[in-house]
């Protein structure tokens, strides 16, 4: 069985972005941090640290990712209620300066 690193990645952005198992990834996630027992164990100099690095920055930046996103939805609804706001849709078209 061949598991690629870009599997496990999908895997965890994925399951962290789902609402009901993201509490349960942080959790995990923090346990493995602190966790004596790694993939490569944090006594060796720096291959221990890789893979808590790694797995530090994937979720420092999912979780960074999903508090944009939330940003962005609720300021997208606040502009939406705000009485005044009307989005116009306007079809264009080129006109050329050619003579002719």
């Amino acid at each position: 069985m061949k598991i690629s690193l870009a599997s496990l990645y999908n895997w965890y952005r994925k399951a962290i972005r789902h609402p009901r198992y993201r509490w349960w990834i942080i959790i995990g996630t923090l346990v493995y941090l602190i966790s004596p027992f790694d993939i490569s164990p944090d006594i060796l100099p720096i291959a221990g640290q890789i893979d808590d690095f790694m797995l530090v920055t994937l979720l420092v930046t999912e979780m960074s990712q999903i508090a944009i996103d939330n940003y962005k939805t609720r300021k997208q609804e606040e502009d939406a209620t705000q009485p005044g706001n009307v989005t116009v849709e306007v079809e264009a078209e080129t006109v050329s300066t050619e003579k002719m």
